[in-house]
């Protein structure tokens, strides 16, 4: 694996930091799905072009934790064209970060790509609890006659009985995923965002407690007031300090033992959003290992 210098990578750390990775940060700019707004295959770049701009320390942590932690990431390569291929691809990457006992942050790039990204999880940890952010169920069986679509992302993964599922900031379901939302009850707990004032995160802290934890943030899950640069933006939807909240007690009551962040189309021009994906990507590490179990 090569990775790009510190410089050019993720944050644009110090080329003097020459600490251990423990962190490997994957470019993949998936784009086969795309049902309304393009760009996602654009959107890694501008992540990490925008991380450099991120501050390192980080107030609530009182440190800078890249310094403790080891970050690197992989020198950009080419995707494969066929959507299957694409996620066999992302699938061997993740395996053979795991199995060098590293912690996967995929940059997308469209959603799909968690299909092929969570499966060596599965493989190693058994079962997995997907931690979902996004606008959007994904629960579907497929989408224009396209079962590997983005939006039937989480019904792919939950093809895998050893797969459940906590979903943040739903707003947006069909009438057929809410057949199948009654029968997988036990599996799936959505906290729709039509009921934030009301969320029960001791409930949630609950639910995830010591469990092996993926993390998937498609940033339509944001509210579109705040994330405009995505496919299907949607008004109602999460804001800075209550998602962050969520990440936090997600760290410190289980284990996060990988994540990907998806559908950031950027727009020319608007680098505030490329910049609070970065900054996110960066919190996600940062509670990941500030809370780790051993």
């Amino acid at each position: 694996m090569k990775y790009l210098s510190n410089k050019k990578g993720f944050l644009g750390i110090d080329s003097k930091s020459n600490r251990k990775e423990n962190v490997v940060v994957i470019p993949f700019g998936l784009e086969k799905t795309a049902s309304y707004g393009g760009g996602t295959n654009k959107g890694p770049k501008e992540i990490i072009k925008a991380s450099y701009q991120v501050e390192l320390f980080d107030e609530d942590l009182n440190k800078e934790p890249y310094r403790h932690i080891g970050i690197k990431t992989l020198n950009p390569f080419p995707i494969k064209k066929n959507i299957v291929e694409a996620l066999k691809q992302i699938e061997n990457i993740n395996k053979l970060l795991l199995d060098k006992k590293k912690f996967p942050l995929v940059l997308g790039g469209e959603h799909t790509l968690t299909v092929g990204a969570i499966r060596p999880f599965v493989k190693k940890f058994g079962k997995i609890c997907l931690l979902h952010f996004d606008a959007h169920a994904d629960l579907r069986n497929s989408y224009n006659k396209n079962k590997l679509s983005h939006a039937s992302t989480i019904r792919r993964c939950l093809d895998n009985p050893n797969i459940s599922v906590i979903s943040f900031g739903i707003r947006n379901i069909s009438s057929t995923e809410i057949i199948f939302l009654k029968k997988n009850k036990k599996r799936i707990k959505i906290f729709w965002a039509k009921n934030k004032s009301s969320w029960n995160l001791r409930q949630f802290k609950k639910i995830i407690r010591n469990k092996k934890v993926y993390l998937t943030f498609d940033v339509d899950g944001l509210d579109s007031s705040l994330m405009p640069a995505t496919g299907t933006p949607e008004p109602g939807g999460l804001f800075w300090n209550e998602t962050i909240k969520i990440i936090k007690i997600a760290a410190q009551s289980s284990q996060i033992v990988g994540a990907d962040i998806n559908e950031l189309s950027p727009i020319k021009g608007f680098n505030c959003y490329n910049f609070l994906v970065a900054k996110l990507a960066y919190k996600i590490i940062s509670y990941s290992f500030e809370f780790k179990k051993n």
